[in-house]
């Protein structure tokens, strides 16, 4: 897992534009800035533009184009298609592993039926706020060892939630619960992706089949 978390990290330090440098001088700082401005505004529009039209169909000129800048100054801060979606999924990984370290310091105290309740929406909510990851994880096209990476992020965030339920629970077990539970949230995810008059009974029945199964693996 060390290589997946060192590779993002280094996506993480490329793609930031921002940060203070000790002892710049104020003109270069505001262009700092500026800069990083720049690059939120463009990473903003990469977002709706994948969202919309998946990583093959996107183009630099669309993306450009939303964020109602010059192709020359995209190209500026990204080079290629892939490096915008590079710079986008490790931003969004970011946000998702903060809201997964609440949950997973939280978890101790609650109870597996609790646990249930609280780690389907967690997916759900972050999925519903970024559109355009499912759209760059879940299909081919994005960077694909970033992607993995990100797929075992999640997967070794959703263990650490687990774990203090887990007792005697073997490791490679836990595992295999985590993928379990990992593939139940994303069954969620798209029942409230289609929407429709019966989704909130549907998520229900989805978060207590989460917790049946729960109780009965972690409770042992």
């Amino acid at each position: 897992m060390s290589s997946q978390n060192n590779f993002m990290r280094k996506s993480s330090q490329k793609s930031s534009a921002a940060g203070s440098v000790p002892g710049e001088a104020p003109p270069a700082r505001a262009r700092r800035q500026r800069g990083h401005a720049r690059v939120e505004v463009l990473l903003g529009a990469a977002a709706e533009v994948f969202a919309e039209k998946g990583y093959d169909a996107a183009t630099m000129t669309a993306i450009a184009e939303r964020a109602a800048s010059s192709i020359g100054s995209l190209y500026q801060f990204f080079p290629t298609k892939q490096g915008v979606a590079q710079a986008l999924i490790t931003q969004q990984a970011q946000a998702l592993r903060e809201r997964l370290d609440v949950l997973a310091q939280a978890s101790p105290g609650w109870t597996l039926a609790e646990l249930a309740h609280r780690l389907a929406p967690a997916l759900i909510e972050f999925r519903a706020a970024h559109p355009s990851f499912a759209r760059l994880v879940d299909t081919p096209g994005a960077p694909p060892e970033l992607v993995e990476a990100v797929r075992l992020q999640v997967r070794s965030q959703v263990q650490e939630v687990l774990a203090p339920h887990a007792g005697g629970l073997g490791k490679a077990r836990l595992g295999a619960v985590a993928v379990a539970v990992q593939q139940l949230m994303k069954s969620a995810v798209a029942v409230n992706t289609e929407g429709g008059p019966g989704v909130r009974a549907a998520l229900a029945e989805l978060k207590e089949m989460l917790r049946v199964y729960l109780e009965n693996v972690l409770s042992k």
